[in-house]
């Protein structure tokens, strides 16, 4: 393994190109697989290059980017402009793109016109939308235009209005047949990866061991193949309460604020921009400057 220093971080030079088929040899060599969100260059850049498996520029992004309240007023051309930015910055990783509400509940046409958008503007490799069984047609769809699908049972936040907020989904026994059958569904309708959201850790291991395709969990528990989470909610630069699952793994809220208050505080103390932080003329330019200078003073007198 080469690492080569990238100021100050370490790139794998020669890590190869995480597929659709690299996920699945994954799964059946039981090694866990890695997602985080990202939503700009220097974050997909950052990701990318710490050797995560997926980057998920997720419909998260309404709050964590641009301040909505849920994630169901996001446009297709609000993620689109950030699914161009991420794609500037993922060299390795395999990059998912949030299909956004509106995008493909209402027309399957539509729906496979906008995935190929994702695709062809925006560079994804595969798109991510919503739903259990309900989807598989919609999926065979996607999948027969070339373009390979995540899936996404339980807790679905665009569907946050119909289940009265966001709760943990399987619960009752009605609740886990239910997520079993949209998961063996999925699967079976070809998704390259399925994630799991707010279910019993239980159910979700039951979910891994049944199907062919790897399992991302996101408040899921250990035993699904692998683990997502907000790119914004592990380094604290979220406003609100973190749910149960969340693990913050860096404080970026505290390190940014520290700095922009230094900032303000040697600018108001004029200690910044200090003379070596500073250009100055060469030396023959000021000498004919300074006698300029000179001249009109003389003549003011």
């Amino acid at each position: 393994m080469s690492l080569t220093p990238i100021s100050g971080r370490l790139l794998d030079e020669n890590r190869p190109k995480v597929t659709t088929a690299s996920l699945r040899e994954q799964k059946l060599r039981h090694e866990p697989i890695t997602c985080l969100t990202a939503y700009d260059y220097a974050t997909a850049r950052l990701v990318d290059e710490a050797g995560i498996d997926i980057v998920l520029v997720g419909d998260s992004l309404a709050q964590a980017m641009l301040g909505y309240e849920n994630t169901l007023s996001v446009t297709m051309d609000e993620m689109l402009h950030h699914v161009k930015a991420v794609r500037r910055g993922v060299k390795n990783a395999l990059l998912v793109a949030d299909m956004p509400y509106g995008a493909y509940q209402l027309d399957p046409q539509a729906a496979v016109s906008n995935a190929m958008r994702f695709v062809k503007e925006g560079g994804a490799e595969m798109v991510k939308l919503e739903g259990g069984e309900r989807r598989a047609d919609l999926i065979h769809r996607i999948i027969d235009a070339e373009i390979p699908v995540a899936g996404h049972v339980g807790l679905t936040p665009q569907s946050v209005n119909v289940m009265g907020g966001y709760k943990v989904q399987g619960k009752s026994l009605s609740g886990i047949e239910q997520l079993m059958r949209d998961a063996v569904t999925l699967d079976r309708a070809g998704v390259a990866c399925l994630y799991l959201e707010g279910i019993p850790r239980e159910v979700a291991a039951m979910i891994t061991a049944e199907v062919a395709t790897p399992t991302i969990g996101i408040g899921a528990g250990p035993d699904c193949d692998g683990q997502v989470l907000v790119f914004h909610d592990i380094l604290n630069l979220t406003f609100g309460t973190p749910a149960k699952f969340v693990r913050r793994y860096g404080d970026a809220a505290a390190l940014i604020m520290h700095a922009v208050q230094s900032f303000r505080a040697d600018v108001k103390s004029r200690q910044y921009p200090s003379d070596e932080e500073s250009y100055h003329l060469p030396k023959e330019t000021k000498a004919g400057l300074d006698t300029v200078l000179a001249r009109k003073r003389s003549m003011r007198r």
